[in-house]
């Protein structure tokens, strides 16, 4: 009888903790989720096409001038309702230029600039 109740016992301690480990992936696979929204809708801020092109002046313009390519930067933000700091813009335009103008790092730039109106 001791035997049968330990048993119980350790069977009702492993369901409690069966069903915690549950809860606490439920809430993890929550705040996964939202996070990737936020993710998503940073990603759709601008378009592949956009970026393209903007990377594309940068190219053509041979980014010799990084307050060149900060203004470009800025005029691409302004253009699409954003605000813009100059000095984070030509910060911004030399990690660009050092990351080979890559669209991930344009694109995180871009990001990290833009400033709500």
């Amino acid at each position: 009888m001791v035997v049968a109740s330990r048993v119980g016992e350790c069977t009702n301690v492993t369901a409690l903790r069966l069903l915690e480990t549950k809860q606490v992936a439920d809430e993890s696979n929550c705040a996964t989720v939202r996070r990737s929204k936020v993710r998503m809708a940073m990603k759709e801020r601008f378009t592949v096409t956009e970026l393209c092109a903007l990377r594309n002046d940068l190219i053509q313009g041979g980014m010799v001038d990084s307050r060149e390519a900060a203004e470009l930067l800025q005029v691409f933000l302004m253009g699409r309702g954003y605000g813009v700091s100059q000095s984070a813009a030509i910060d911004a335009a030399g990690r660009v230029e050092m990351a080979g103008c890559s669209l991930p790092v344009l694109e995180r730039e871009l990001e990290g600039l833009a400033l709500v109106m």
